[in-house]
């Protein structure tokens, strides 16, 4: 069980929530092997609809909660943002921001806007892991971005990870195969999510987060998988579910694992829009927070 590092920024007050870019193509290489950076968002604080600005011109119109965007695939470098009210005619009267998201080349990061365990909006700039697996494995990432107390990780009606707080994440190397997951209250297994079968791919590194809010009575589950590097095959392992899982369609893929569909919009205005954002302002900087992630 291994944590990868984190960013998170504290934005404290807000109504709205960070959310960048559009439904890309994926790339046919890892971020890993290129001077660039890939970048995913989801959007996790229910019923906050948000627009989103970059270098002062509208990106995003509308954005909605449970929308996963990405993955964009961006020249490394810092990145800034605002996010307003829907409907705002202009960046004077920011909800959040401007808000810098620094991402270095060859890295494959997620920034998720989402409510922390006391139900204030925050932001976090999670470092995806495309770290090799070995043969027949998989990735399985769990993130705790729910407005909920600490939480156990269910597999098989056991606990797989335990006492996970908001914001942290846990990764683990499982066989491939399919797990039949599920969230409860740390400490106890009546789930308050799930369970639901989640696919653990071979070379894959599949991320699933909680978000919502327990009081509010919309937590969700959402899907990313995040293709790594493969080690030379010496045979496929059975995975849980006594299976074998095949390996991922694409070098990346996102999903979100909720009813609802996730908005398409134009990846033209919105590379184009974080290419301006760079080398043009120095925003006032949203303070940064860096921490190392705790285990379970």
């Amino acid at each position: 069980m291994r944590s990868t590092a984190r960013r998170s920024a504290a934005l404290a007050g807000a109504t709205g929530l960070v959310a960048l870019g559009a439904l890309a193509v994926p790339t046919a290489a890892s971020a890993d092997t290129s001077d660039d950076a890939s970048l995913s968002v989801l959007h996790g604080v229910p019923d906050t609809p948000v627009d989103v600005w970059v270098d002062d011109k509208l990106t995003l119109d509308d954005f909605q909660p449970g929308d996963l965007a990405g993955p964009l695939e961006l020249a490394a470098g810092s990145y800034s943002v605002v996010i307003t009210a829907p409907d705002a005619t202009d960046t004077s009267k920011p909800v959040i921001g401007p808000v810098d998201l620094p991402l270095e080349a060859g890295g494959s990061y997620t920034a998720v806007a989402h409510l922390d365990a006391g139900g204030k909006p925050t932001a976090t700039l999670f470092t995806n892991s495309i770290e090799p697996t070995a043969a027949g494995q998989g990735r399985l990432t769990v993130r705790h971005v729910a407005a909920a107390p600490a939480v156990d990780v269910l597999a098989g009606g056991k606990a797989v990870v335990s006492g996970l707080e908001n914001p942290d994440e846990q990764v683990l190397d499982l066989p491939a195969g399919t797990v039949s997951a599920s969230v409860a209250a740390a400490g106890t297994t009546d789930p308050v999510l799930g369970p639901t079968d989640v696919t653990v791919a071979d070379g894959v590194n599949t991320i699933v987060y909680a978000w919502g809010s327990l009081d509010g009575g919309n937590l969700a589950l959402a899907t990313q998988t995040v293709e790594g590097r493969h080690s030379a095959p010496s045979g496929v392992a059975a995975g849980l579910s006594g299976a074998a899982a095949g390996p991922s369609a694409g070098s990346t893929a996102a999903t979100v694992a909720t009813a609802a569909a996730v908005g398409v919009l134009g990846v033209g205005l919105i590379v184009a829009g974080l290419l301006a954002a760079r080398g043009r302002r120095t925003p006032q900087a949203v303070p940064v927070r860096h921490d190392e992630d705790r285990r379970g």
